[in-house]
């Protein structure tokens, strides 16, 4: 997969008011691209992109009108799209027994079915011109399954398949996909756990350095930290009791449940946020 030079071209970032995003956007700016924001706090949006110094606008990422709509917006006023990076997200954790069928409906939204509707939008427009990058910010919870993410574990595998089925489905288009599965990341998401001395979190600039340089270098994957590439990649090899052993050395088995109140803000803007669901089946 050949890569794609940032500078000149017009790159977005879903999400991008906040944390990975905000940061990834600070990274491809620096790299020389001309960069737009979206995300659904309109209010930090727009503080963000004057933060930044880029292009900002409202984007709902479960809606595809919304996400029909930002891409007017940005190629209005920046032209055409070469680069999009999938990095909206939310990430409910704790006993999925008691998980309410809104959240996880919600979740389901935002972290598949956003980046199906953002990748779908963008490829649309970067086929017809050949060319085209397009990057999904994961987790590597996309390939270790943890006690208190089941919800969000199924997301995230979601996206990993759906970015290596959609890149097979591009590639003779010039349109390519890469996916970046960061693990903990100092950001809001892993606020009130409490991970161990092997899963201490990364800044979130180490997770944009590496969309750049998968984007750069035309990368199929990266792993942050790199030095969890290869045990995560095997991991569905592990026999369970092995699985099991390497979670509680880990401090995964309890990490995602053992949860304080210094998750509570970030629960509610979640709740902020949810649309109403019906039950689940």
């Amino acid at each position: 997969m050949r890569g794609i030079d940032p500078r000149g071209r017009v790159a977005v970032v879903t999400g991008g008011a906040r944390g990975i995003g905000w940061a990834t956007a600070a990274a491809l700016r620096d790299a020389g691209a001309h960069v737009a924001i979206g995300d659904l706090d309109r209010a930090r949006t727009a503080l963000a992109a004057e933060e930044l110094g880029v292009h900002g606008a409202h984007l709902d990422v479960t809606d595809t009108a919304s996400v029909e709509s930002f891409l007017d917006d940005v190629e209005s006023h920046l032209g055409p799209v070469a680069i999009w990076i999938n990095n909206a997200g939310i990430m409910p954790i704790g006993p999925v027994l008691e998980q309410s069928d809104a959240v996880i409906r919600w979740a389901v939204d935002v972290n598949v079915l956003g980046v199906m509707n953002g990748a779908r939008a963008a490829a649309r427009r970067m086929a017809p011109r050949g060319e085209g990058r397009i990057v999904n910010v994961a987790s590597i919870a996309g390939r270790i399954p943890a006690p208190g993410m089941a919800v969000y574990n199924g997301t995230k595998f979601a996206v990993v398949g759906f970015g290596e089925a959609l890149d097979a489905e591009l590639a003779d288009h010039g349109v390519r996909v890469s996916t970046v599965l960061p693990s903990f990341t100092n950001t809001a998401l892993v606020s009130g756990t409490t991970p161990g001395r092997m899963t201490r979190p990364v800044p979130p600039e180490h997770v944009a350095a590496a969309v750049v340089t998968v984007v750069q270098r035309g990368r199929r994957q990266a792993v942050v930290p790199s030095r969890l590439s290869a045990g995560s990649a095997v991991w569905q090899l592990f026999p369970r009791p092995v699985a099991r052993t390497l979670r509680r050395a880990l401090g995964l088995d309890t990490v995602f449940l053992d949860i304080d109140s210094g998750r509570a803000e970030y629960d509610a803007r979640i709740d902020r946020d949810v649309r109403p669901a019906e039950p689940i089946d």
